[in-house]
């Protein structure tokens, strides 16, 4: 079989990916041209098209691919090339960023083939839009105590939508809380602000929308994402300073309030395994977890 040509995603095939996700509609965040751009840098991650599908291959060895992204019948095209393709290279045949509808989809065409094998670590917390925006409940009640501290110690607060006029700002306050964090000796910290920095300075190329809090006048926090399908906004970046007491609740919900509203779900991405992470999202009550595995061929 001839080898696909795997490339690296560039700013030029943004339409090209984009249209295949397209076909496809998934609430999982990998699902986005933004993520898959920004992220293939740290984890080596390339594309191709095979069968008129979108395939993405972990390049740190083995046979690995995300699950194709296209019609049905070229997503099934796919797979058996992929299939056949790793019986040639005499490699375990695997897929990896399986969402629950895709494995159905395997299940379907396959039946007692494959397995799945979910990390919780990977999953995705997708919320209520209208429950971000308001916080209305009483399981939301410490949220909303937050911010109206925040209001009481800040009075002149304000937001503002990302623009050319700010976004100089932003990078600046990015550049100081890597400095605050420790991100030079964290290898995953130093990149995720690598990805948040590239996310500002390309926000109009990728198509992002940001969200910027300000405090006496200064950039206290930034937030940006892009919608991810018809009833799904994803937030990729936020980022607060940790002594401007309130400023991650506030960003979060002035940031749903103005650029959100449009959108049923707000996906806020996963937690990594970091507990301190997993509380903080947990603590906003998802309205659901977008799970993903590990897919590989039964015994």
């Amino acid at each position: 079989m001839t080898e696909p040509d795997f490339k690296r995603p560039e700013l030029e095939d943004r339409d090209l990916i984009s249209s295949y996700f397209k076909q496809a509609p998934s609430r999982s965040c990998e699902r986005s041209f933004v993520n898959c751009y920004l992220w293939s840098r740290h984890y080596n991650v390339k594309f191709a098209v095979i069968e008129d599908s979108l395939v993405f291959r972990n390049e740190s060895g083995g046979c690995a691919y995300s699950y194709p992204a296209g019609k049905p019948e070229n997503v099934r095209r796919a797979l058996e090339w992929l299939m056949e393709y790793c019986r040639e290279k005499n490699c375990p045949f695997a897929l990896y960023n399986v969402t629950p509808e895709m494995f159905d989809q395997l299940e379907k065409w396959y039946p007692g083939r494959f397995s799945i094998e979910y990390n919780r670590d990977y999953a995705d917390y997708v919320y209520e839009t209208e429950k971000l925006a308001t916080l209305a409940g009483k399981k939301l009640h410490g949220k909303r105590n937050h911010i109206n501290k925040f209001m009481k110690l800040y009075p002149d607060w304000s937001y503002e939508t990302l623009s050319d006029d700010n976004v100089e700002e932003c990078f600046q306050m990015a550049l100081q809380w890597r400095n605050d964090n420790g991100c030079e000796d964290d290898p995953e910290k130093n990149a995720e602000m690598c990805v948040a920095l590239n996310s500002l300075r390309l926000y109009k190329e990728l198509g992002m929308t940001g969200g910027v809090l300000r405090v006496n006048g200064k950039i206290a926090a930034f937030t940006v994402g892009e919608p991810l399908c018809d009833d799904t906004f994803v937030v990729h970046i936020e980022k607060a300073y940790a002594d401007v007491e309130g400023a991650y609740p506030m960003i979060n919900q002035q940031f749903v309030q103005h650029e959100c509203m449009n959108y049923k779900y707000v996906n806020r991405e996963d937690d990594t395994g970091a507990e301190g992470l997993r509380k903080a999202k947990l603590s906003y009550r998802p309205a659901f977890l977008e799970e993903k595995g590990f897919v590989k061929e039964t015994e």
